[in-house]
């Protein structure tokens, strides 16, 4: 039996996933990926986000505004995150950040909108997505900032960021999570932020159908292939495939700790 692996962020609405749902969540199932997390980019999008949690068992889902979209969703506030992250099936609030890189939205409203996810993390206890891309000091600026008004729970996602990022979120109690850019020739400060990254505080995620993995680099990503990077990040730490799937199993359900954990995933270590 193939071990238990959590595909912590994909994006199951994008219709290149969603018009095969079903094949997508079987294909997963027999990588050994028994439950995924399908991340919102638009809180006004968010009904479509959550029907597909509740149609699907093994699918779970967050509430949030990417930083592409900051611009157009500044009227929503903290305790609207709030209200809406009540759904049972909702477990996490983003994903929300700094994306310098393409600076889809104006600089001053991402920072805006990210405050206001960190808001509504810090009064759900649920943990916070968060995009960052060409964006760390400013990034590790407002974590730092924010931290000191009232603790919350950070959660650097796709991490593609330098050690600088890697050391200033690690020391405010952050976890990294590794996409199957882990995998690329070209990503070797990646792989030393997972090394620098201590075993219980690590991830692993798709962000499907983005950045497929080698050896599916350049298609179309989806939650099957979570087992790819899986296996990528056991050679960097040094430990099994086996041990990796109970690490980051066994992390993903401590930091979602409102997900429940199915019998497929065992007893915490």
């Amino acid at each position: 039996m193939k071990p238990a692996i959590v595909d912590s962020h994909c994006h199951l609405d994008f219709d290149v996933l969603h018009n095969d749902i079903d094949g997508v969540i079987a294909r997963a199932h027999e990588a050994g990926v028994h439950l995924m997390v399908s991340i919102s980019t638009r809180v006004k999008q968010f009904d479509a986000i959550r029907a597909i949690a509740e149609a699907h068992d093994e699918v779970f889902c967050t509430v949030g505004t990417h930083p592409h979209n900051a611009d157009e969703e500044l009227d929503v506030s903290a305790e609207q995150l709030v209200e809406l992250a009540q759904h049972p099936k909702c477990i996490g609030i983003g994903e929300a950040g700094l994306d310098y890189h393409y600076d889809n939205s104006p600089r001053d409203a991402q920072a805006r909108s990210f405050r206001t996810h960190i808001a509504a993390a810090r009064t759900t206890g649920l943990p916070l997505i968060i995009h960052s891309r060409s964006a760390e000091a400013a990034t590790a600026d407002i974590l730092e900032d924010e931290m000191g008004k009232g603790s919350f729970k950070p959660l650097l996602h796709c991490f593609s960021s330098g050690i600088e990022l890697a050391e200033r979120g690690l020391a405010l109690g952050a976890y990294l999570s590794f996409s199957g850019i882990l995998t690329f020739k070209s990503a070797e400060t990646i792989r030393e932020a997972a090394r620098l990254c201590p075993l219980d505080r690590m991830l692993v995620e798709t962000d499907a159908p983005y950045l497929a993995p080698v050896p599916h680099r350049g298609q179309s990503n989806e939650p099957a292939f979570t087992a790819h990077t899986l296996t990528h990040l056991a050679e960097v730490k040094g430990v099994s495939v086996e041990q990796m799937a109970g690490i980051t199993s066994d992390n993903f359900f401590r930091l979602f700790d409102k997900a429940p954990r199915p019998a497929v995933y065992g007893v915490a270590a």
